[in-house]
């Protein structure tokens, strides 16, 4: 399953001062804030965004296991972007079983993909299958 994009757009620069918040030449919010907003008007129900070290973290509600967005800049050209989903893969452990996530993956990477293709400001929109 394919579960992290990469993509370009000159759509998210860094806010003044956000690199010293996570680590030199990762940035995200402007992303993280767009993100939040698209998947909330197409139904997924994302909790506040938090700052790591590598991007930002978009949880979304769920019961049964953690589920998120990841996203920010990647190392490169000021315009390349990563955004992967929590877990990566549709197979969830959880004490001693196992969860299929498949539904839930499929849902967010579909969203995501309508989020991205329809914004003319977003382009070079690559799907990659998590190890």
């Amino acid at each position: 399953m394919k579960t992290q994009v990469e993509f370009r757009s000159d759509k998210f620069p860094a806010y003044e001062g956000e690199e010293e918040e996570i680590n030199p030449g990762l940035w995200g919010r402007r992303l993280a804030e767009y993100l939040t907003t698209k998947l909330k008007e197409k139904g997924i129900p994302i909790e506040d965004y938090f700052t790591e070290d590598w991007g930002y973290y978009l949880p979304i509600e769920n019961k049964e296991f953690r589920l998120a967005i990841c996203c920010g800049h990647q190392y490169g050209d000021d315009n390349e972007f990563l955004c992967f989903t929590e877990p990566r893969t549709p197979k969830v452990r959880k004490l001693f079983k196992k969860i299929d996530a498949s539904e839930q993956l499929e849902k967010i990477t579909k969203a995501m993909d309508e989020i991205l293709t329809s914004d003319p400001d977003i382009r070079d929109i690559q799907w990659i299958e998590a190890n």
